[in-house]
């Protein structure tokens, strides 16, 4: 009798945890539930979101043809948290293949479809930045903004 309450309770916890682990993935607090920095100019309402949950805004679109999968392209960018800190800068950084494994998904998601000379101001839900890890001066669940403009895009030979 011992080891069936036993062997009940170890079950009940087991089919507790797989209903929580599927309860879904979420990371990070809602980035529509987030207070922005007034620095950051960030209003929701005036930005595209995503499929995937990141917020878009065209600061300016740029000229040619848009950044793709395969392409390396060059661009600056600042990245702040929320609260208007910054925590990265270069005016000069290089993706030698956009969409290969290295760079955080949302930035990936953020850079395709710009255009050279094309401004974009990108918030990150955690889910697609550093997740609960965080990273350096990164806290965990952290949402992220960006500010990216591409430099130059160079077309796989093909």
């Amino acid at each position: 009798m011992i080891k069936r309450k036993t062997g009940m309770k170890v079950g009940v916890a087991a089919v507790l945890a797989l209903a929580l682990a599927a309860c879904g993935d979420a990371v990070g607090p809602e980035v529509t539930d987030v207070e922005f920095a007034a620095s950051l100019g960030i209003d929701l309402a005036l930005m595209t979101e995503t499929t995937s949950g990141l917020f878009i805004r065209e600061d300016s679109i740029g000229e040619g043809e848009p950044a793709a999968a395969g392409d390396q392209v060059t661009v600056a960018y600042t990245g702040w948290l929320a609260d208007g800190t910054q925590f990265d800068s270069s005016a000069s950084f290089n993706i030698p293949s956009l969409g290969a494994p290295g760079l955080i998904a949302g930035f990936t998601e953020c850079v395709t479809g710009m255009r050279v000379d094309g401004i974009r101001t990108c918030v990150l839900p955690a889910s697609l930045a550093y997740a609960s890890q965080g990273q350096g001066s990164i806290p965990g669940d952290a949402v992220l903004i960006f500010e990216i403009t591409v430099i130059s895009i160079v077309k796989p030979q093909g």
